[in-house]
């Protein structure tokens, strides 16, 4: 076993950096400090960007290449080394991975602050940043910096959705890999082998989460998951008056919230039970003055990311209603590709025969739009209500086909 036995559909990336990891030195440019080093395909250099879409593996490919890195058996999955890695606790591995909508520059400071010290008992010291598109322009220029001239033994790995994400000179000063989205049977046949489930339902839950690794889990595990989104989809297909769109809006947030919470809730317990415990609190007893404010910056924590999650829990939604249109239309389009939604397969070509693309196209334009607004914070149920007046209206309007 090693620590790329869990990763699954990346062996072009994969084999990218196990030969980097096999290489004897960190190389820090080509010329030293101002770009990406050799792109042979065995070279070594001190920064990466991973860039893949939602779901692909981005940071578990991450932390594969930091165990092989720090590992002194180049990644074996089992070692004192791994072990750390795997538990986020080894002492040359920095991590950023924020709970926020945007990282601030306060964290930046502070990891490349950390990254300037040689490695205490590994060959390098890796610092992992894994929602690097979430830094405004100002503290990105802090990255930069380090980035420019970097510690001989200090490797950086970002992750993020693309290059374009990033800004220029940050693009020009690491070496990118890029993943591609892992095939429906793969992400399955993952399933299957690390959670146990059958391969039917696997394979269900890894077409109607068009190969997102870790939703595919929580649909393959999680029967409540599965039935908030079967919800969704019917609440879209049955709107038809602005009365239904007001009350399915409610109901979509209601749905995202409940999503939101069951991700995060279980999480929230444990961090303050080990907070309490750090502090010397047993269960049951009152938290003493002194120590309210440490647990006052948990609970604030908590917070920031309840906001987070409850957005991409609402992405969620939107990205299932799209992956419902674009089924009909395909259909419609007589296209032979396979349908994301295909236990439903009747409903939808039913839907298809019965309306015109045109009105499918305008629901997708609407949760397009949908995204857009709140990714510019605008209001999340005005949103939803604007997205499903416009949905119900194409419900309502669509010419119906002539049957013969």
């Amino acid at each position: 076993m090693t620590v790329w036995d869990d990763l699954t559909g990346q062996a072009a990336a994969i084999e990218v950096f196990r030969a980097a990891a096999a290489s004897a030195d960190v190389r820090p440019g080509a010329s030293g400090a101002t770009g990406p080093a050799d792109t042979a395909p065995d070279s070594m250099t001190h920064s990466w960007l991973i860039t893949g879409p939602p779901g692909s593996g981005r940071s578990n490919l991450a932390y594969a290449f930091a165990s092989a890195l720090l590992c002194r058996n180049g990644g074996c999955g089992v070692c004192p080394d791994c072990t750390q890695v795997a538990a986020r606790t080894h002492p040359d591995l920095a991590i950023l991975a924020t709970e926020r909508v945007i990282i601030s520059i306060e964290e930046v400071r502070r990891l490349v602050s950390a990254s300037q010290f040689s490695p205490s008992v590994a060959r390098y010291r890796v610092v992992v940043i894994e929602d690097a598109d979430r830094m405004a322009e100002r503290t990105s220029n802090v990255l930069l910096k380090a980035l420019e001239e970097p510690p001989e033994r200090t490797v950086w790995i970002l992750c993020a959705p693309s290059e374009a994400d990033l800004l220029p000179t940050i693009r020009s000063r690491v070496r990118s890999v890029r993943l591609r989205v892992p095939s429906t049977d793969d992400v399955a046949a993952l399933i299957v082998k690390r959670d146990g489930v059958d391969a039917e339902l696997a394979l269900r839950a890894a077409r109607e989460s068009q190969s997102h690794i870790g939703m595919a889990h929580r649909l393959a595990t999680n029967e409540e998951a599965r039935t908030r989104r079967a919800e969704t989809l019917e609440l879209a297909l049955t709107v038809s008056t602005v009365g239904d769109a007001v009350r399915g809006a409610a109901r979509l947030l209601e749905i995202a919230g409940a999503d939101a919470q069951a991700i995060t809730e279980e999480r929230d317990a444990e961090e303050r039970a080990a907070a309490l415990r750090s502090l010397g609190v047993e269960p049951g007893q009152a938290i003493p003055p002194a120590l309210r404010s440490q647990i006052k910056n948990l609970e604030d924590d908590q917070k920031r990311r309840a906001t987070r999650s409850l957005r991409d829990g609402i992405d969620r939604i939107l990205t299932d209603l799209l992956s419902l249109y674009r089924d009909v239309v395909l259909v419609q389009l007589g296209s032979s590709v396979e349908l994301v939604n295909e236990a439903i397969s009747p409903r939808i070509r039913a839907i298809a025969d019965d309306n015109d693309s045109s009105s499918t196209l305008a629901a997708m334009d609407a949760i397009a739009v949908a995204r857009r607004r709140i990714a510019a914070n605008v209001a999340p149920a005005l949103t939803l209500e604007a997205l499903l007046i416009t949905v119900a209206e194409a419900n309502r309007s669509a010419p119906r086909k002539v049957h013969p």
